[in-house]
């Protein structure tokens, strides 16, 4: 039921998407009168699930969910119809219609894409606002881990700044140390500056280190379990961890390093309750987890938006995530930060889909992706959008249409490339289920 919960939420954000995308394409191509012969989602090949043909357009689900697309006559496409390029131009043609009528139908597709995640994004802050942990509220610094320091960082740094950009947001820096180039913290009262080293990324995607830099906070206890070690033992929410086995403990990372490589010891911890010092025994067992939990309340803000202010800040998160997206593409052509073993393809994004339904990811999720998909159509690969606009703006600038031979040419190079991306994608979703059972 679980995994049901998470394939019905990816096609269905997919099937939105290449639905819309495709519309982009297709009502400009309507407007400029020229006939759009299929209208499809996902891929026919052989044969569709289901197609219908309504006044000229062939609509239709093929089985291949790869994407979709919609045929317009007289374009050199994924088709490769040959037969019909030899027939004279027809007015109600791709290839009779002006240079600028061209254009505007090949971005189409991706300027949908930009304006559905401008407007998911302004009504998500509208109804929701924005939640984050300013990095400047974190005075006690920053905690890493072995895979943090293989970067540079060291417990207790202050992040100011990645790339020279203020780090305002503490989510936002950890993403932009990842795939930034250098950062600056405030480390023993001095301010200092050093590059991200390629190994540590390595390291860090390899081992999907989602917690190797985290805030560090006083080691205040804000939940304790239920049949926990802690209950039995009369740790209470509220108390403060002051000592281990007479070891000053000031900081939550120190308290939980202290728990982890204790397992089946016996440990004399002191708290601070009510401002007075409490003495409790317990025994860590074997999964060197007792049953609390950290107290970070008060750190969070949220920014609230009306209407209006919800709109431009939308467009703002919709820049910041195509920004990001293009750094993660930098990245992910590094050879040295290893990024593109890790790179998801269907069966991967599935199992990033949460076990229940969530309307907040959903629409989130869909935002992102809506952008990862703009970015992607519009790079100036043939066989891509980027591919076609590539090609009309050398017509705009020279005056002159490149021959036929070039075109089929450039959509046989751009289809053996995509289908290679898609190979080494797919090969890391199928690697990566096999490494469970090895």
């Amino acid at each position: 039921m679980i995994l049901f919960i998470q394939i019905i939420q990816f096609v269905l954000i997919i099937s939105i998407l290449v639905i819309l995308h495709e519309l982009g394409h297709f009502i400009p191509a309507k407007l400029f009168k020229t006939k759009v012969e299929k209208f499809f989602l996902f891929f026919d090949v052989k044969f569709a699930i289901f197609q219908k043909k309504i006044g000229e357009t062939v609509y239709g689900i093929g089985w291949l969910p790869l994407g979709g697309y919609v045929k317009i006559a007289g374009m050199i496409d994924e088709s490769m119809d040959k037969e019909q390029m030899k027939q004279p131009a027809q007015p109600w043609e791709f290839r009779s219609k002006p240079t600028w009528q061209r254009l505007i139908i090949m971005v189409g597709g991706v300027t949908v894409n930009f304006l559905l995640a401008w407007l998911i994004y302004s009504a998500l802050l509208f109804k929701n606002g924005e939640t984050y942990i300013p990095s400047e509220s974190l005075k006690y610094g920053i905690y890493v881990d072995s895979i943090g320091e293989q970067l540079g960082l060291r417990t207790g740094d202050k992040i100011l700044a990645v790339d020279g950009k203020k780090a305002k947001k503490f989510n936002e820096a950890v993403l932009n140390i990842i795939l930034g180039n250098e950062v600056t913290v405030n480390r023993d009262g001095k301010t200092i500056t050093f590059p991200l080293s390629d190994a540590g990324k390595e390291t860090v995607f390899r081992t999907q280190g989602k917690n190797f830099l985290s805030y560090r906070m006083k080691p205040i206890i804000a939940e304790v379990a239920k049949n926990s070690v802690a209950e039995q033992a009369g740790i209470q929410a509220g108390d403060q961890i002051a000592q281990i086995n007479e070891q000053k403990i000031e900081f939550w990372d120190e308290f939980t390093d202290k728990i982890k490589s204790s397992a089946n010891h016996q440990l004399d911890v002191q708290v601070l309750r009510n401002g007075e010092l409490q003495n409790i025994t317990l025994t860590v067992p074997d999964e060197d987890a007792i049953g609390v939990r950290l107290d970070a309340k008060n750190l969070s803000v949220t920014d609230n938006y009306g209407i209006f202010a919800s709109i431009p800040a939308g467009f703002n998160r919709t820049i910041q995530v195509l920004t990001d997206q293009i750094k993660q593409f930098k990245v992910i052509f590094n050879t040295k930060t290893g990024a593109y073993k890790q790179v998801k393809g269907p069966i991967g994004i599935v199992e990033m889909m949460p076990e229940s339904w969530d309307w907040s990811f959903f629409w989130g999720f869909m935002a992102m992706f809506s952008v990862w998909l703009a970015f992607l159509n519009i790079l100036p690969i043939p066989a891509l959008d980027g591919g076609h606009v590539m090609f009309l703006l050398y017509e705009m600038i020279s005056g002159k249409k490149p021959s036929e031979k070039v075109l089929e040419t450039g959509q046989i190079i751009g289809f053996v490339l995509l289908m290679g991306l898609m190979a080494i994608v797919f090969g890391n979703d199928i690697w990566n289920i096999i490494k469970r059972f090895i």
